[in-house]
């Protein structure tokens, strides 16, 4: 991804969504196009015109921390856009971006953690939204994802190319911006992924709706909230949802989803963990699609 253009056309998609009454300017003259003009923004934030402009169009290095402390102030950009912003805009150099194509992995305790979490379905994302932990609960929750080739083990992947996951969100095109957002973030901070810029394609290739979400470049963090199922089997569930990145991991957040007790929800998650008992775990790295490797070969008893 072209960290130059990123940067255009998300501080442009910023400016757009605002109206000069939004930030306290008066309203005069007609727009050609909506939200605030360049000469309007450069007031708010303190800089010459001139130098927006050139930042806008990526052609400014070494900007400080102030100025986008100011830009981000005028934009009203939220904590999650202004740290892609900071990403955008000052890259972390090359040789230190390569980690994020090396492959993931999840601690040992960390599997064990989501195991014991039988009566809540949890699971690990990684960077480009890769799916790689989860517990039982979660596959008879959200899909088998042990049967899945590696690349469909991918959070984004799901939401927009299995018709079986747009089914399970009552309120899909939320949960699908909510995924955009989250692997928006993610390209901000490993523009250099080949495994990321390939996922990117295939769903812009494939899905209208991606297309149509990647080009408004919200940016947004996992965090906590609600979601509305409807499965296949138990119905629908009310479920809330929390967010915890593990700091000796960085990239890989756990997500674990439960319900209100004593709700009909709570009861269904009852009977889908009586069906889940057996922990399903991820194939090892370098696994082939319906094979197994190493302790994976062993039957489960």
């Amino acid at each position: 991804m072209d960290q130059r253009t990123e940067l255009s056309e998300f501080l442009r998609s910023r400016r757009a969504r605002l109206r000069p009454g939004d930030v306290g300017l008066p309203e005069y003259g007609r727009r050609r196009v909506p939200g605030l003009r360049r000469e309007e923004l450069a007031q708010l934030a303190g800089v010459s015109v001139a130098y927006y402009i050139r930042l806008e169009q990526g052609r400014v290095g070494n900007v400080s921390a102030a100025v986008l402390d100011a830009i981000g102030d005028a934009l009203r950009l939220t904590g999650a856009e202004r740290d892609h912003l900071a990403h955008l805009a000052r890259p972390v150099p090359r040789r230190r971006a390569r980690p994020a194509v090396r492959p993931q992995r999840v601690r040992p305790a960390v599997q064990q953690l989501l195991d014991t979490m039988d009566a809540v379905p949890a699971y690990v994302i990684g960077r480009r939204l890769d799916i790689i932990a989860w517990n039982g609960l979660a596959c008879a929750l959200l899909g088998d994802f042990p049967a899945l080739p590696r690349k469909e083990r991918n959070l984004a992947w799901q939401v927009f190319l299995d018709p079986a996951a747009r089914a399970l969100y009552e309120n899909w095109e939320a949960k699908a911006a909510d995924v955009v957002g989250y692997l928006r973030r993610d390209a901000g901070r490993h523009p250099d992924d080949p495994a990321l810029a390939s996922l990117i394609g295939e769903l812009s290739l494939k899905s209208e709706d991606f297309r149509r979400l990647w080009a408004a470049h919200d940016v947004q963090d996992k965090g906590f909230g609600t979601k509305v199922l409807r499965h296949p089997v138990v119905g629908r569930l009310t479920l809330a949802y929390e967010t915890l990145s593990l700091p000796a991991d960085p990239g890989q957040q756990l997500i674990a989803y439960h319900a209100e007790p004593g709700s009909p929800s709570a009861q269904s998650l009852r009977l889908l963990a009586s069906w889940s008992l057996e922990p399903a775990r991820p194939r090892p790295e370098g696994a082939e699609d319906g094979t197994r490797t190493g302790d994976d070969a062993q039957p489960r008893p």
